[in-house]
């Protein structure tokens, strides 16, 4: 879903984002910024993630499954 908006930026913050991004227009580089944040975000939350598995059963679960792939 898309929404049109007005919105007030400062010029100077969309170049170096458009620099940064390797982005050109300031629409391409909005989405790729609040895309960027999102990524981010889910980043940061994967390393909160915690598991009882230890690295043997893990390494076992995964022999499973891949032996299975293979079929």
């Amino acid at each position: 879903m898309r929404k049109h908006t007005t919105i007030d930026l400062d010029v100077d913050l969309v170049s170096h984002a458009a620099s940064a991004l390797g982005t050109r227009g300031t629409g391409a580089t909005v989405r790729a910024a609040l895309e960027e944040v999102v990524r981010a975000r889910r980043r940061q939350r994967l390393l909160t993630l915690t598991t009882d598995l230890s690295l043997e059963e893990l390494a076992s679960l995964r022999r499973t499954r891949f032996a299975n792939r293979d079929r």
